[in-house]
Parts: structure tokens; C-alpha cells; sequence
């Protein structure tokens, strides 16, 4: 029986049901009991993986037969390396967004048995499937992540990564990395001092499957949450490797982990930010926000501008040379992901920080009009508290850009900012662009006072939340002739 289940295909999911509805899946689980032979192990547990691949309701049924206690049962040390190999491989389907199964894995000792499996001497098909388990095991599961690490796992995962493994081996050892580093800052440090990072490093080099390549971006992505990650990133050479991969041809998923660890790489650290730059980082990255690229490749690779443009005055204008003003207004457009939208403002924020050159390209194609109209009601407050940053500084010593801003809206659609209600930093960057509009030009003055903005200026003076939302308001209101005492000096919000 074993052997014509296993025959059924993966996608038909009438002849999943019917295994179960007849009763197969727990005839299936009988057949895993020591007293069966080897044979029929490997048959049974090939079987189930064959009948539980996409399908929750078998997942389920496997479980409540008892079936996950005995698939770990045979990975015992010293059992048949094809019924090890099947065994692990059913637990691998098992725990596919399965979270019952992940808990029910760890309590029968699977965890610990599994990690075993990846000791030397094992074959390499049983290395992948036990590795593939583990990936599977460790998503969104922290006494997992705990307990896979307490029992050797990171290092044994680290180990798998050496070049001369093969690539399906390497390619689930990344991806079991990325899931154990995600949501665990101890899995972060266990990984960099068992050399994880330089071994992940190593996967990015041309050579490696895309998608060991996407793997070992995402899980370098996840470790540089962690300050000392992204010096040992760099110190590896990883930056450089990185950069490498933003190249036209590899898949998008590539450049979408790839640019979100440059993201993180560069964050608050000019050095990197700076040697992103000299790797030819900044066009390749530009390049990504061409039109017809996905929403996540857009979203990130305006991140990571964001944070190379923050840091460096030489960044902001290497990103100006190659063309990416123009192309990160353009996904402004409507239609556009909020992601997209948040990321594309703030790096426009970023570029226009004390960089005249970035304001004039902002200004020469359109941009102006295109921030201003997300600035609409019923976008994400994140959206608008950065479109109304960039409006800071886009108007800050520029006649022209606060010309342009009344002329398109803009001066009505900050004011609704103002509206109880709003987050404070909405507030803040809002009333810091009408003070800044109004400080130099009689028409702003006119627009605010038009649009009832002095009833929503004194309204908030009233109620402001923070000191700084406080010290704007009054001080647009003292450019519109309503004197209030204005405490501190009036930096410009970030």
C-alpha cells in the first residue's frame, strides 16, 4: 500500500482527501511501528509526505494518529539512512505552516534528533531533508528557535554552508538560518560566532543557485538587526558581495533580500554607506526602481536609498548623478504600494537635506505635485508624515518650491494634518512645512488663513502633544501675526 500512495502526485488534493477519508493515513502510521520492517518505514513515511504536501487537514490527521511521535522514532542514531531520509522529509511536509505539528515535533524530541542528522557521516539527501525539517520547524516558533540552538543546531546548520556540500544541502541550511535568526537576538549572536556570517557571506559569490543567493541574503538581512552583524558583514567582504547581486538577470526575490540587507547595512552607518557608493551600489540600486519591478523590489531599494542618502552627502549626490530622483518620484504615481509610497518619501526626505542640487531635481520633474497629492486624506499617517518631511526641506530657502507647493494644494492638504487625532510626528512635520511655507511668502500666509488653517494652528498650539509640534505651531503663527513665545531653537524636524 505504501508504495502505490507514494505514487499519487503532490497536486491532487481529491486524492489526498480520499486517502484520509478512507482511513489510509492512519493504516499509513500502523506501518511506522518498530515492528514493521525497514522497508515498509520507508515506504509509510514516504507515503505521508507524499499525502500531507499542502494539505492541513492530513497534517492534522498525522498528528492525532500518533504518526509524528513515530516519524521521529525513526530518526533514531543508527537506523536505516533511507528510512532516516524519508522520516525526515514527511516531518519537513509536516511542519509546512503547521504550527501544531512544529510544538508537537519538539515535545516528542524531534528537534534534537533531527540536529543529529546533520552530523558527519550521514548522506547528503539526509542532510537536506533533516535541514529542510529544521527551516520548516523554526518559523514564527521561538521555543523552537531556543531549543534547536541549545541542542547544537546552529553550528551544526553553519557547518552544512562549507563549500563542497551540495547545493540543495547549502540552499536549506541558509534558509534554516534565516528562519532561526529572524525573531531571535541570541540565534543573531550564536550564528556570528559560530562564523555563520562570513558563511554566508561565502553563498553570495557567483556560482551558488539563486536560490542559495536569495537564502543567504535574506538570512544576512535578518543578523544585521544586530550592530555587531553588520561590522562582520563588512569586515567579510559581504558588501561588495551584495552589490554583486543586484544585477540585471537574477530573480527578483534576489534583489529584494539583497537591497533590504544593504538597507539595514547602511543604516546609520556612513562608512558602509560609503563603501555601498565605491561598489557601484547606488546605481545598481537605482536600477531596481525601474517601471515593472515588483512592489517589494521597489519598496526596498528605496530603503536602502533612504539610508545611504541620510548618511552621506556624497551618497545623495551619486543618487542625483544616476538618475534616481527622477525615478523615485515616479513611484510616487498612484496605485503604488504604501510601502512603496512610505520608502520613496523618506528617501526623498533624505536626498533633500541640505542638498540644493536634490531639491532642483525634485522640483524640475514634478515631484512637488506628486508629494503634495499623497498628502490626501485616507492615506497611512507613515505616508504623510514623511511626504510632509520632504516638503520641509524641499521648501527651506527655496521661493520657487513654496510657490509650487501652494499652487498644487499643498498648503490645504498639510493643514487637514493638523486635525486632532493625527500621530505627533504627523503634526510636527506638518506644522514644521506651513511655518517654513509662511515664513517668507505673503501668498502662503493668505492660503493658510483661507483654508482655516489659524483655527487649526492655535487649536493645536493648545493640545500639542510634543514640545516640538508645540514650538512650530508658534512659530508659523507668529509669521502669520499671531505672536506666541517660541521655546528653543527651530531645528528642522528630520
Amino acid at each position: 500500500m505504501g508504495a502505490a500512495l507514494a505514487s499519487l502526485r503532490f497536486k491532487s488534493t481529491e486524492n489526498q482527501d480520499s486517502v484520509r477519508e478512507c482511513g489510509g493515513i492512519a493504516a499509513l502510521v500502523a506501518l511506522l511501528a518498530p515492528s514493521s520492517s525497514s522497508a515498509l518505514h520507508e515506504l509509510a513515511a514516504e507515503a505521508l509526505c507524499v499525502v500531507c504536501a499542502g494539505n492541513t487537514q492530513n497534517q492534522d490527521c498525522v498528528r492525532e494518529c500518533g504518526g509524528v511521535a513515530a516519524l521521529v522514532g525513526l530518526l533514531a542514531p543508527g537506523g536505516p539512512a533511507a528510512a532516516q531520509w524519508e522520516a525526515a522529509a514527511a516531518l519537513w511536509t509536516l511542519c509546512y505552516r503547521n504550527s501544531q505539528n512544529r510544538d508537537c515535533v519538539r515535545e516528542c524530541g524531534g528537534l534534537a534528533a533531527l540536529v543529529g542528522l546533520l552530523a558527519h557521516g550521514h548522506s547528503a539527501a539526509v542532510h537536506e531533508a533533516a535541514a529542510g525539517a529544521l527551516r520548516n520547524l523554526c518559523v514564527n516558533n521561538t521555543e523552537n528557535d531556543d531549543s534547536i540552538r541549545e541542542c547544537g543546531g546552529v553550528a551544526a546548520l553553519v557547518g552544512l554552508l562549507a563549500p563542497g556540500h551540495s547545493a540543495a544541502m547549502r540552499e536549506q541550511a541558509a534558509a534554516a538560518l534565516r528562519n532561526l535568526c529572524a525573531n531571535s537576538t541570541e540565534n543573531k549572536d550564536s550564528i556570528r560566532e559560530c562564523g555563520g556570517v562570513a558563511a554566508l557571506v561565502g553563498l553570495l559569490a557567483p556560482g551558488a543557485s539563486a536560490a542559495a543567493h536569495e537564502h543567504a541574503a535574506g538570512a544576512l538581512s535578518n543578523l544585521c538587526s544586530s550592530t555587531q552583524n553588520v561590522v562582520c558583514v563588512r569586515w567579510c567582504g559581504g558588501i561588495a558581495a551584495l552589490v554583486g547581486l543586484l544585477a540585471p538577470g537574477n530573480p527578483a526575490a534576489v534583489h529584494e533580500h539583497t537591497a533590504a540587507t544593504l538597507r539595514r547595512v547602511c543604516y546609520e552607518n556612513a562608512m558602509n554607506a560609503d563603501c555601498v557608493r565605491d561598489c557601484g551600489g547606488i546605481a545598481a540600486l537605482v536600477a531596481l526602481l525601474a517601471p515593472g519591478g515588483s512592489a517589494a523590489v521597489h519598496e526596498q531599494a528605496a530603503g536602502a536609498l533612504l539610508n545611504l542618502a541620510f548618511e552621506s552627502e556624497q551618497c545623495r549626490e551619486a543618487v542625483r548623478a544616476c538618475g534616481g530622483v527622477a525615478a523615485l518620484v515616479m513611484l510616487l504615481a498612484p496605485g503604488n504600494a504604501v510601502a512603496v509610497h512610505h520608502n520613496v518619501a523618506g528617501a526623498l526626505v533624505s536626498l533633500t537635506r541640505g542638498s540644493v542640487p536634490c531639491r532642483e531635481a525634485v522640483m524640475a520633474c514634478g515631484g512637488i505635485a506628486a508629494l503634495v497629492a499623497l498628502l490626501a486624506p485616507g492615506n497611512a499617517a507613515a505616508v504623510h508624515q514623511n511626504v510632509a518631511g520632504a516638503l520641509v526641506h524641499l521648501t527651506s530657502e527655496s521661493e520657487q518650491c513654496r510657490e509650487a507647493v501652494r499652487a498644487c494644494g499643498g498648503v490645504a492638504a498639510l493643514v487637514v494634518l493638523l486635525a486632532p487625532g493625527s500621530p505627533t510626528a504627523v503634526h510636527v512635520h506638518a506644522a514644521g512645512a506651513l511655518m517654513i511655507l509662511t515664513s517668507e511668502s505673503e501668498q502662503c500666509r493668505e492660503a493658510v488663513r483661507e483654508c482655516g488653517g489659524l483655527a487649526a494652528l492655535e487649536r493645536m498650539l493648545a493640545c500639542a502633544s510634543s514640545a516640538a509640534a508645540h514650538k512650530w505651531v508658534a512659530a508659523a503663527l507668529r509669521n502669520l501675526g499671531h505672536v506666541h513665545h517660541v521655546v528653543g531653537e527651530l531645528d528642522q524636524p528630520n
